[in-house]
């Protein structure tokens, strides 16, 4: 296949240096990544601790998986949006590994931005345990008769799809007018992802999401599923996008802007 037709992979990987973490731009994109992901997580663990003690901790409904969906689908449209024009509004360590495999972010920017996230999900969690009179942060867990190898495979599917539509609407130079409804679309993505995932796994499709409630909750259970799965999607969304779809060509961009 011709090479116009698709782009080596890896060949715009950037390690970057030491340098990038003292960088004000970068410590001020870090910053904002830390306190996108703590709204979100704050909403989205939240929204969930909230329906528990509305419910008495009734098992899981139907009922709840939409409200966890609506929670994360608005609270990730804010995130992204709020973070969009400072960090590229990751909030998500997933997101982050794919716009490193894309050449999008250097190695060690994106380890900054993955502590930002890990710590902003941390601080949520330790500020609704607090204010809630120390309810439980619950952790994520496997849903009655699926297998780890079931849940594997489902995160990997959801997050493959949650990056692939971060890259189509905000990273595509050729996005056009399309980039002004990113943070909507991720939102979407991500309410969808947990309408269809949610009985099954919990449908984190983000490490940083998983880690602060298993952390503050110290449950440990199948948590690499919750880091694996999401690491391997992205990365196989990053990859599939840089390789067959996004352009370096001098050809004329639209002028919209992310």
């Amino acid at each position: 296949m011709s090479s116009e037709f698709f782009n080596v992979p890896f060949r715009r990987v950037a390690i970057g240096n030491q340098d990038d973490f003292r960088q004000p731009g970068a410590i001020k994109a870090a910053l904002a990544e830390f306190i996108s992901t703590l709204i979100f997580v704050f909403a989205g663990e939240g929204s969930g601790m909230a329906y528990n003690k509305l419910t008495g901790n009734a098992p899981s409904s139907p009922a709840g998986l939409v409200s966890a969906a609506v929670a994360h689908a608005f609270g990730l449209f804010v995130a992204v949006s709020i973070s969009a024009n400072i960090s590229g509004g990751h909030v998500n360590p997933a997101v982050t590994f794919g716009l490193f495999l894309g050449g999008n972010i250097s190695l060690f920017r994106g380890i900054l931005y993955i502590i930002a996230q890990l710590l902003g999900s941390v601080v949520a969690c330790l500020l609704l345990l607090f204010s809630t009179g120390g309810l439980e942060t619950s952790a994520f867990a496997l849903g009655a008769d699926v297998s780890v190898w079931n849940a594997f495979v489902f995160e990997i599917v959801m997050t493959f799809g949650l990056v692939y539509t971060v890259y189509a609407t905000a990273v595509d130079p050729k996005k056009g007018e399309v980039g002004i409804i990113a943070p909507i679309a991720i939102g979407f993505i991500v309410g969808a992802n947990i309408l269809a995932g949610g009985a099954f796994t919990g449908a984190s499709m983000n490490p940083a999401v998983s880690f602060g409630p298993a952390l503050v909750s110290f449950t440990w259970t199948h948590h690499w599923v919750y880091w694996a799965g999401p690491l391997i999607g992205g990365g196989l969304a990053g990859i599939v996008y840089e390789v067959f779809f996004i352009s370096h060509s001098h050809e004329p961009l639209p002028g919209s802007e992310y």
